[in-house]
């Protein structure tokens, strides 16, 4: 059994960040759901961006992507983009960010 949390999952987010505003996705809340399979091999993150016209959208997705691959023992990496409900930094954000 893996030792993957959805916790070890956030903190390998953690460094990403949303170049155009230099803030950490996790902080910003971006990350909706994290999914974990049983056995620890499979990771899914459901996120959403700023705004569905993030310039910066794609570069992203694809760190998610690449941070969820390079975790231990992870064997498969799915990134979702949610859209609905649209990203509220005054009720999402951390209260650091806000």
């Amino acid at each position: 059994m893996s030792e993957l949390t959805v916790e070890s999952v956030r903190a390998a987010l953690e460094p990403i960040s949303d170049p155009e505003i230099a803030v950490s996705i996790v902080e910003l809340a971006l990350i909706r759901k994290i999914e974990i399979d049983a056995d620890g091999t499979r990771v899914k993150v459901t996120m959403t961006l700023t705004t569905p016209f993030c310039p910066e959208g794609p570069e992203i997705v694809a760190a998610v992507d690449n941070a969820l691959r390079s975790l231990p023992g992870v064997s498969e990496a799915s990134v979702e983009l949610q859209w609905t409900p649209a990203w509220d930094p005054r009720t999402e954000a951390s209260d650091d960010v806000k």
